[in-house]
């Protein structure tokens, strides 16, 4: 059967071609949606910056949102902040508030292996001390708001606890934020973030959406990581549209986006999520440039600080996969695959994201950059103006 999506991959590929010579392309009114807050004035860049002793630099002005990675949960149902460098970087990323006044910076609270998510959820107690540690947090730390990251309500992950009754506690647990947050605006007279970072597919039906999506201020859709080191073939990890040479039924951003909104959430309030880093794997049968073909072993994760500088050395020639507007890199000479996300295919996302008037684009992360050259085409994407009446959009 042909995808449903064919038609709108050709339409994208003209509007992408756009975002990347700099050209306006039309934009699109989104629907009216309940929301948590207010939308934001434009279309959201949100960047994930994980925790270190000398984070990157980071143009503020770029970003509309930015998600500190990560506090965790400890054995008694309270958010916390590990290490000795999170109170240092928190207070580094609210001091861009000086360059600009709109930032919003949130705590994300979990991530891969994060666990106790379960048992904090699991009670009216454990959850009332959940949400009071995660507000503490905020106070403490002059903070915008909470973005939750619990991979995954209902399933084991990295041997992290969980129970059936994860579907409903989540959803309990985001309900009692909600009403801390809200709490704790009417004492500031403001009004505070509510976040959480999903995936699609198995991941999905641990989350009751319809029911959270109203105590929601967006969702962070992880649309990455479709391929690794626990499927039997390479492929794209973070494809738009689906290859011709996957199956059907593949995972894909515009499938993932259509769960999404099939499940009741409103469209601007999802944001899809990009990589700003690759996965490589070896020893690939070498049909097909190795794309959707069995591998011996998974490598890595690899940044794009570090991809860009493989591109058309020692073997590693990129090609494009106008169906999937995906690029990857095929080494015939070491057998080695990378599937990565670059500018050309970060504009295909930009113009998908204002095509289906969703939210915006989220990232992981903020260090894997090079010079804001990923970040500024996000930000140009998003931003660029719907021409006039007279314009007339050329086609390829």
């Amino acid at each position: 059967m042909a995808c449903p999506h064919r038609g709108l991959s050709a339409r994208l590929r003209r509007l992408a071609l756009l975002l990347v010579i700099g050209l306006p392309v039309p934009g699109m009114a989104s629907p009216p949606s309940s929301t948590a807050s207010a939308q934001p004035a434009r279309l959201q860049v949100i960047g994930y910056v994980v925790d270190e002793p000398q984070l990157p630099p980071i143009s503020a002005g770029k970003l509309d949102a930015i998600n500190f990675a990560f506090a965790k949960v400890d054995a008694t149902g309270a958010a916390y902040l590990p290490g000795d460098t999170a109170t240092r970087s928190l207070a580094a990323l609210t001091a861009l508030r000086a360059d600009n006044p709109a930032l919003k910076v949130l705590v994300s609270i979990g991530g891969w292996g994060a666990g106790n998510f379960s048992e904090a959820a699991l009670t009216p107690a454990s959850r009332a001390r959940f949400t009071d540690s995660a507000v503490a947090l905020l106070r403490a730390h002059d903070l915008d708001g909470i973005d939750i990251d619990w991979e995954y309500p209902t399933l084991p992950g990295p041997g992290i606890s969980h129970r059936p009754e994860d579907r409903r506690n989540f959803s309990l647990m985001l309900e009692d934020l909600r009403a801390g947050l809200d709490a704790l605006g009417r004492e500031h007279g403001r009004h505070y973030l509510l976040t959480i970072a999903a995936a699609d597919g198995e991941a999905a039906q641990g989350l009751e959406l319809a029911r959270v999506a109203p105590v929601l201020d967006w969702i962070n859709l992880m649309t990455y990581d479709f391929y690794g080191s626990l499927t039997a073939t390479t492929g794209h990890h973070a494809g738009l549209d689906r290859s011709l040479l996957a199956p059907e039924g593949s995972r894909t951003t515009v499938q993932a986006v259509d769960e999404f909104l099939a499940a009741g959430v409103p469209p601007r309030k999802i944001n899809v999520g990009v990589a700003f880093y690759g996965r490589e794997f070896a020893d690939v049968e070498p049909a097909h440039h190795g794309v959707n073909q069995p591998y011996g072993r998974f490598v890595d994760s690899v940044p794009w600080s570090v991809l860009r500088g493989r591109i058309g050395h020692d073997g590693d020639v990129r090609y494009w996969d106008a169906e999937a507007q995906a690029p990857y890199l095929w080494n015939a000479d070491t057998r080695h695959f990378v599937t990565y996300e670059d500018p050309q295919s970060l504009a295909a996302k930009a113009a998908f994201v204002r095509e289906r008037g969703l939210g915006g684009l989220m990232y992981w992360q903020h260090r894997h950059d090079v010079d804001d050259e990923l970040l500024d085409t996000l930000r140009h994407g998003l931003d660029a103006p719907a021409p006039s009446a007279t314009t007339e959009v050329p086609h390829r």
